[in-house]
């Protein structure tokens, strides 16, 4: 089958028109020649693979020949079967393509085509010995990728496609939410541009899956889904996960804390605490010491998932708020005095 131009932009036979802008986009940056001074020849080899792949990938008719035939089969290196048009063979899958004639172009005009310049980098080099494209380079074989990324060039040279900041929204979540792991799905709408290169709007549902254990300030990344615009790289769209006040529970880190209410006869005689969990279980905690204002009694792992760990949870910590009686007649507090005296 000859090269494999999957292979050679990493992505599988599925990927979409965004798959390859972004592998290409990755991939050109890190082989062109300019940005490999010390290996300009291997550089110069693997970019054009690179922009070739891309070319017929990028195109619905190359690209279902290639996947049909190969690139023998796309590049001609099959003897024409007939004349005029597909084979009937080959409309079934059995055949060669007789009329398609690939023409492979420039990695330099895919290169300036694809990120909007018709000389990115600036005519201030000849062409490189050896013949074959001529690649721009710095006036002094310094690297001009480093120039173009720190922005203090003083010539009229064009940027590189920057990267629009990203965009952050906040998605706030219940406990329970966070305790038990959720789905939430986001509408949103952004420009993308058409094949002509106009704006046009589209509505896309974004699917976020809420993990158990999540905590606040947690970021889900959507790669690139803010609005397309010529010569800037989309933004991210950026979640950040808030919790919402609970009625009961507070969150400590991965611990849960609720406090109860008793009055001072069943801080100093015993309580059984009754608590329902975020999950909905009902939970009997008998508490047999003394309870004191700064009590607190820990049930292990029913607290909040560890996100790390699914199998391990951290701590219930229970805490009281004890109601002190606000009036004691002569006969009670001679009560109390002596049965705690007498203790």
């Amino acid at each position: 089958m000859g090269v494999d131009y999957y292979r050679v932009l990493q992505v599988d036979r599925q990927a979409k028109d965004d798959d390859l802008k972004k592998a290409y986009r990755k991939l050109a940056m890190k082989w062109h020649p300019d940005k490999n001074p010390n290996n300009k020849k291997d550089a110069e080899a693997k970019f054009k693979q690179i922009s070739e792949a891309y070319d017929v990938l990028s195109d619905p008719q190359k690209r279902a020949v290639y996947d049909q035939y190969g690139e023998e089969g796309l590049k001609g290196q099959f003897p024409p079967p007939g004349a005029g048009g597909f084979s009937e063979a080959a409309a079934g899958g059995g055949g060669r393509p007789t009329s398609f004639h690939f023409n492979p172009r420039s990695a330099d005009d895919i290169f300036s085509e694809f990120f909007g310049f018709t000389s990115p980098f600036g005519d201030m080099g000849g062409p490189r010995s050896g013949g074959g494209s001529n690649f721009p380079r710095g006036m002094f074989g310094e690297d001009i990728f480093a120039s173009l990324r720190s922005g203090s060039g003083e010539g009229s040279m064009p940027s590189m496609p920057r990267k629009a900041p990203p965009i952050e929204r906040t998605l706030p979540c219940s406990l329970e939410d966070l305790y038990k792991g959720t789905t939430k799905k986001m509408k949103i709408s952004r420009d993308v541009m058409d094949s002509s290169g106009r704006p046009t709007t589209v509505e896309e549902i974004l699917t976020i899956e809420i993990k158990p254990g999540w905590k606040k300030g947690t970021k889900i990344t959507f790669p690139e889904k803010g609005n397309e615009q010529r010569g800037i790289v989309p933004s991210d769209l950026v979640f950040i996960i808030d919790e919402k006040p609970h009625g009961v529970f507070k969150r400590d880190g991965n611990d849960l804390v609720v406090t109860q209410k008793i009055s001072l006869v069943e801080a100093l005689t015993g309580y059984t605490a009754q608590i329902t969990t975020l999950d909905g279980r009902d939970l009997t905690v008998p508490i047999n010491s003394v309870i004191g204002p700064t009590y607190e009694e820990v049930v292990k792992g029913e607290g909040m998932p560890i996100p790390k760990e699914p199998s391990r949870k951290g701590n219930l910590r229970i805490k009281f708020n004890i109601k002190f009686p606000t009036r004691l007649t002569s006969e009670q507090k001679a009560g109390i005095k002596k049965l705690l005296t007498s203790s």
